[in-house]
């Protein structure tokens, strides 16, 4: 038994694995798919296989070109059979006590012996989403690690100064039906009409990464680096005792190395604050200038200050003139009864149009939708 007790992996990390398996083989699975497979077997339960399938049927398989593939690689993870099995050692395979499949079932398996069982205790997968990350322990942020390194940030979208065709009647391209009237003896047969394209608003993130942010940080810079992902119009910086640019560091794709990188460049890690300090920096060097003009602003921090107040005031105000729009992540908002008493929160609040949690895997999803719209 104690040797059970040893091999035994919590069912979030077999459902993670299992997910990444099915990638592998060239299963297409979005996130939110990979959130309701989890959902999903919370709701089931897990004391069967055939619960366990049909979770994972129901939420990861769009194709039904994708079904003999499913099938293949779930009796491999989950039974241990199959030729796929010497891929997924990594685990060992995850059975149940309480087994009770149908004799005609092709997922049964009758080689097992008692002693090969795992009983399954497992942190429900919706409850380490709503968790705040001050509370998981290290193997718990690493499983939401690994959720944020899925996050496909889409970004919001704005009307564009370039025309592009259209089959809606908006704007009569006189050019265009000119030239293709050549064709016709100069008679304009066909009528082309145009209308603003659309391109993704600019994105800047500024992460507070002092003393009383520490424990986020070092979580909230995972979801900097997803949202950076395949982006070229995101910008990406670090509040502390200075202000430090990461756009460059945090563009790499493999997160532990975009990591690495930045930790490189940040001198001020759970240092002090001085928000009002960085924020002007930015208006100054970079957001007055332009980078900030019609972007979203996204500022992660608790709102703790040990600079003027009265400075925060006036460079969140300078700020907001030249944004589409200021949000604001705090973690702390998700305590209950949770106040902005803290000088520097108090200060800048007046000048934000969203003010939100940041607090745990939930509330960055929430974010990610906002700042889409």
């Amino acid at each position: 038994m104690n040797q059970v007790i040893d091999r035994q992996k919590t069912l979030d990390r077999h459902l993670i694995d299992f997910v990444d398996l099915l990638r592998n083989t060239g299963v297409k699975i979005s996130l939110g798919s990979s959130i309701d497979f989890g959902l999903a077997v919370t709701e089931l339960g897990a004391g069967s296989s055939e619960d366990i399938y049909w979770a994972g049927r129901s939420t990861l398989i769009n194709r039904p070109e994708d079904i003999p593939i499913y099938n293949k690689v779930f009796k491999s993870h989950w039974l241990g059979i199959g030729s796929l099995a010497d891929e997924v050692n990594k685990l060992p395979a995850l059975d149940f006590l309480f087994d009770d499949l149908p004799d005609d079932s092709e997922f049964e398996d009758s080689s097992k012996s008692e002693n090969d069982f795992l009983s399954v205790k497992y942190s429900n997968l919706e409850i380490l989403s709503s968790k705040d990350f001050s509370n998981c322990n290290r193997a718990e942020l690493q499983e939401l690690f690994h959720l944020m390194n899925e996050i496909r940030f889409m970004g919001e979208r704005k009307k564009s100064r370039r025309m592009v065709k259209t089959k809606k009647h908006r704007k009569f391209d006189f050019e265009k039906s000119v030239k293709s009237s050549f064709r016709t003896s100069g008679e304009i047969v066909k009528k082309h009409f145009q209308e603003n394209g659309e391109r993704r608003r600019r994105l800047v993130l500024l992460l507070d990464i002092s003393g009383s942010m520490e424990v986020y940080a070092r979580v909230l810079i995972r979801f900097v680096h997803a949202v950076m992902l395949g982006r070229s119009d995101v910008e990406a910086f670090t509040l502390g005792t200075r202000l430090t640019r990461l756009t460059k560091e945090l563009s790499t794709r493999n997160p532990d190395v975009a990591l690495e990188r930045a930790s490189d460049s940040v001198e001020d890690w759970s240092g002090g604050t001085r928000l009002g300090e960085g924020i002007k920096e930015f208006n100054d060097h970079w957001g007055i200038r332009g980078m900030a003009r019609g972007a979203t602003v996204l500022i992660l921090s608790d709102g703790w200050d040990r600079g003027d107040s009265e400075i925060v005031a006036e460079q969140m105000k300078r700020l907001h003139r030249v944004t589409h729009r200021i949000v604001w992540a705090n973690p702390l908002k998700a305590t209950p009864d949770y106040e902005p008493l803290a000088k520097g929160m108090a200060a800048a609040l007046p000048h934000i149009d969203n003010f939100v949690e940041g607090n745990s895997f939930d509330s960055l999803k929430d974010l990610s939708i906002l700042l889409a719209k």
